[in-house]
């Protein structure tokens, strides 16, 4: 029987303990790799989302647009329901083929990827202008869920549709909970707070994430991307921007777009003099009806217009006739393209066409820039 010295033992211990950190090192170095994304999905004006890849999944991240590095919503997306993922989300299996929609501006992105006909569920039926999502409706192939704010929760159980998309609020709205409690897979689809107009039309890629369409949807937005930016080529030279005023009076109160707004950059894109162009302000700004009349009663061009008619905008307040465009009928609206019921497709599939929308203001504002043009969504009132 030979026997083992203390300098071997200790020899073979520490052999052990190397052996053993070694594993484990190249454990949890392999598990801190399989927990990095593999690829990100480039996002270059959205700043709502963030799509990454994994071996076996992809995560949606949706921020909280109201609480800065805030997260509101966590989403992994498998082609399998047996994939394990983490806990701290929703899983869900994709591609999805029966959806429910809180909103129409989502209408735009289906149709630019073909998956219009997935729409089994609407809420607030009567202010939809897609004729494909109108058809499938008075068919009966799509169930009326109710009001927008207000959503039929039995109806939505019934129709079990896979993801239930709707825009979120400043809030966490009962019904939207009773529905995560009842297992409806709510998706949170945040374009509408986004303040330029392709970071709003680049959420086309996270509708796109849930049909497996990432590839497309980025080629689609590379498109549009390269439309717009040649379209407010049109304006850099431009010598004379006319003066414009925005909006209207609501109840005692007159809404314009803040200069960081989409709507206010819109107008700075397309080659205008905006009072608020400076103004850092990303949504509107409540104004009183003097303040307007003060600063833009000498404006040249009045735009977003709330009605579709001259006659209509003097009936709504007399007062309308002392600006300077009204009086010339340089007003205009996104009214081109608008039902008789009010259902407005500036409001619909503008959302996912930002370049249409910049060349009919461009239209408005540089008519000689643009002479054989037709607009698509706005119009000058008569």
């Amino acid at each position: 029987m030979h026997k083992i010295d203390c300098k071997t033992v200790e020899h073979f211990a520490i052999l052990a303990i190397f052996v053993l950190a070694f594993f484990s090192c190249s454990q949890k170095r392999g598990e801190q790799e399989e927990n990095l994304p593999s690829t990100q999905i480039k996002i270059s004006y959205a700043k709502g989302f963030e799509i990454d890849r994994f071996k076996d999944y992809k995560r949606v991240t949706i921020k909280n647009p109201w609480k800065s590095d805030a997260i509101q919503q966590i989403l992994y997306l498998v082609d399998n329901k047996e994939i394990n993922t983490p806990q701290d989300g929703l899983k869900i299996v994709v591609p999805v083929n029966k959806i429910a929609t809180g909103s129409t501006t989502y209408y735009g992105f289906l149709e630019l990827l073909g998956k219009i006909n997935s729409v089994k569920g609407i809420c607030s039926a009567n202010i939809v202008y897609n004729q494909t999502i109108s058809k499938n409706f008075r068919d009966g192939h799509i169930s009326d869920l109710g009001d927008a704010f207000n959503p039929n929760i039995e109806r939505i159980m019934i129709l079990q549709p896979q993801i239930f998309m709707l825009p979120s609020y400043n809030h966490q709205d009962e019904t939207v909970k009773r529905l995560v409690n009842t297992g409806v897979s709510v998706v949170y689809n945040n374009e509408w707070t986004e303040n330029s107009l392709l970071g709003r039309a680049e959420w086309l890629k996270f509708v796109a994430v849930f049909f497996n369409m990432e590839n497309q949807a980025d080629s689609i937005f590379t498109q549009i991307e390269k439309n717009y930016f040649q379209a407010k080529k049109l304006t850099e030279n431009v010598k004379v921007k006319p003066t414009i005023m925005a909006g209207g009076n609501f109840k005692g109160t007159w809404y314009m777009p803040g200069g960081q707004s989409y709507m206010g950059q819109l107008f700075n894109d397309a080659g205008s003099d905006y009072l608020y162009k400076n103004d850092s302000t990303t949504t509107s700004l409540s104004l009183s009806y003097e303040t307007v009349l003060q600063n833009f009663h000498g404006s040249q061009i009045w735009l977003n217009a709330p009605v579709n008619t001259l006659k209509k905008l003097f009936a709504m307040d007399e007062r309308n006739k002392l600006f300077e465009a009204a009086q010339k009928g340089s007003v205009f609206a996104f009214t081109a393209a608008q039902h008789p019921d009010g259902a407005n497709d500036f409001w619909e599939n503008g959302v996912a066409n930002p370049d249409k929308i910049l060349m009919d203001v461009i239209w408005a504002l540089h008519p000689t820039l643009l002479p054989d043009y037709h607009p698509v969504y706005i119009e000058n009132l008569k």
